[in-house]
Parts: C-alpha cells; sequence; structure tokens
C-alpha cells in the first residue's frame, strides 16, 4: 500500500479543519497509509525584517529536513510550483507509486514559506493555485486532492 507522508509546520487549532482533516483521513484509509507530522512553527515577532524572516524560515527548513524520510518521493507545495488538474494529479500518484517510490512525502512549510534548502529537497514542486491560502487549510485540499486522484485512479464515482 502506498504510504503518504505529510510533514507541515504549524499546529491545526480550528476545529472546523480537524474535523475536514479526520473526515478525509478515514476516507484515504482505504487507499494509501497516511502520516501526519505537525512540527512546531516559530513565534512570528509583531515587527519582521528580511534578517527575522529568513532565521524562522531556516529554523523551520532544519525540523522539516529532520523529518523528511530520505527514500520518499518529495513534493513540495510551493506557490511556483507545477499546477496541475485533478486528471493530472492523479495520473502522477500513480505514476510515481508504479515507477519510483511507495513513499511519497508532500511537504507543507509554515506562514513564511519554505527555504530553498528545502526546495532543492524536492522531487517535484506542486502549486494548487496563484492564490495565496492559509497553510492549514492547504491540508485540506491536498487530502481532498489525494482522494479525488484515488477514486480517479480507481474509476470510482466521487460525488462533488
Amino acid at each position: 500500500m502506498l504510504s503518504i507522508n505529510i510533514v507541515c509546520v504549524g499546529k491545526l487549532k480550528e476545529e472546523y479543519l480537524k474535523s475536514a482533516i479526520n473526515e478525509y483521513s478515514k476516507r484515504l484509509s482505504k487507499y494509501c497509509s497516511l502520516n501526519f507530522i505537525e512540527l512546531q512553527d516559530e513565534k512570528l515577532p509583531n515587527k519582521l525584517n528580511d534578517s527575522l524572516i529568513n532565521e524562522i524560515k531556516q529554523k523551520e527548513a532544519s525540523k522539516i529536513i529532520n523529518h523528511i524520510k530520505k527514500d520518499s518521493y518529495i513534493i513540495c507545495l510551493d506557490l511556483k510550483g507545477k499546477e496541475l488538474s485533478s486528471e493530472d494529479f492523479s495520473k502522477k500518484i500513480d505514476d510515481i507509486a508504479l515507477n519510483f517510490n511507495s513513499s511519497i512525502t508532500f511537504v507543507i512549510g509554515g506562514t513564511l514559506g519554505l527555504t530553498d534548502d528545502v526546495l532543492n529537497l524536492a522531487n517535484e514542486k506542486l502549486c494548487f493555485s496563484k492564490m495565496t491560502f492559509p497553510h492549514q487549510l492547504i491540508r485540506v485540499f491536498l487530502l481532498e486532492q489525494l482522494f479525488r486522484a484515488f477514486k480517479i485512479s480507481k474509476n470510482e464515482t466521487y460525488h462533488w
């Protein structure tokens, strides 16, 4: 069974997001082994400058890198990444599972994003939209798209 790891910065506080994640996690259990790795985010001061931004991003990057499984296919979620349709994303997941690895790690950065150190580890960079969304909400988007990808792959009906 395909193993999917989601390394993300920050703890979820909102119950509605926790509920959505729990629901999609339950649905995905039929198709894959899902593992969430939530890392503590760095506290942001009221006033940020470039030096502080870089320092915070580096601290978060160290935590992320320590939790990435080296034998996993790594996909970073990044605004500069490739945009895929749901069908293409489904094909991508199938292709990785068949030709590359039985483990995929998705990386979701914190409020300030990911460093080049983390992005350079990625086999691919993926963008869900050119719009900016809270990183906590992207977790739900990712799980929904993974669920949709498995349904497409298995030719199963997905009720919109």
